[in-house]
């Protein structure tokens, strides 16, 4: 009866209260070559540091910074290049900008040399947005590059690159 009482007074531990075990005491096995595990590893670091500078402050998906540092930099685009550079599809680009036309970001002009075409612009408020979240992009790439020396960095980018599709 004692022990009942002690276990019923003690909380119940739950998996995500167990102490985690270091990885680093882990055989990977297979996993050590398998190259998509390790970028799977890495995309849980980018994407907390992304939410934490960017997703939260901004409210912003990571397409949709995606596509505001590409307005910034290219200015006025037709959306035909946006898809590939943002690896989706038109439908998915269409429902995107739909949303950020919403929120009074960007909005869409009749291209003057192709009247069946529009050009995606950054709207004033987008323009804002834009240059408010590539400085707080800064430290967010801080936090991941203090990991690495200047050529790893160089080197990384070339290499994702090169898996993404974008040469290197």
């Amino acid at each position: 009866m004692i022990a009942t009482q002690a276990a019923a007074a003690r909380p119940a531990r739950h998996v995500r209260d167990a102490p985690r075990q270091d990885i680093a005491t882990l055989s990977l096995g297979p996993l050590a070559e398998v190259l998509g595990y390790h970028l799977a590893l890495a995309s849980v670091a980018t994407s907390a540091g992304f939410e934490r500078h960017i997703g939260r402050a901004f409210d912003l998906r990571k397409v949709e910074f995606s596509l505001l540092m590409l307005l910034l930099a290219n200015g006025t685009v037709v959306p035909k290049r946006l898809t590939p550079a943002l690896s989706i599809t038109a439908p998915k680009l269409t429902m995107l900008l739909d949303r950020l036309h919403a929120r009074g970001l960007l909005r869409r002009e009749r291209n003057p040399n192709d009247g069946r075409s529009q050009h995606i612009v950054l709207t004033p408020a987008g323009l804002r947005i834009a240059r408010a979240c590539a400085a707080a992009a800064a430290p967010m790439e801080q936090d991941l590059t203090d990991r690495l020396s200047r050529a790893e960095r160089v080197l990384l980018l070339k290499l994702l690159a090169k898996l993404g599709g974008g040469g290197g």
